[in-house]
């Protein structure tokens, strides 16, 4: 199993229209083949001295079966669909694909 985290910079003001796109694709995703988890994050708000924010990030936590799961899904079409109607929305995106470390 691999764990996903995506790093998705909005451009500024935009973090909740995608925060509403992956809304929409979300159910979608999890019916995926290979899919364990699909969860969009947000910052919380908290009074943590030690917390780093980061107010126009979404962050992805996904765990899929295989890393050829993992592909397959980044083709689908609700996922070409998505990437369309966001293009204008992100700055930036980087996917770590995570092993347990021990």
């Amino acid at each position: 199993m691999l764990t996903v985290i995506a790093i998705i910079k909005a451009r500024p003001g935009q973090r909740d229209n995608l925060v509403a796109q992956f809304a929409q694709i979300t159910p979608a995703v999890l019916q995926e083949e290979g899919c364990m988890a699909y969860a969009p994050l947000v910052d919380a708000v908290t009074q943590a001295a030690f917390q780093t924010t980061s107010p126009d990030t979404v962050f992805m936590l996904e765990q899929w079966a295989s890393v050829e799961h993992l592909q397959a899904h980044m083709h689908a079409p609700h996922m070409l669909t998505y990437r369309e109607a966001t293009k204008d929305m992100v700055e930036s995106a980087s996917i770590h694909i995570l092993n347990p470390a021990l």
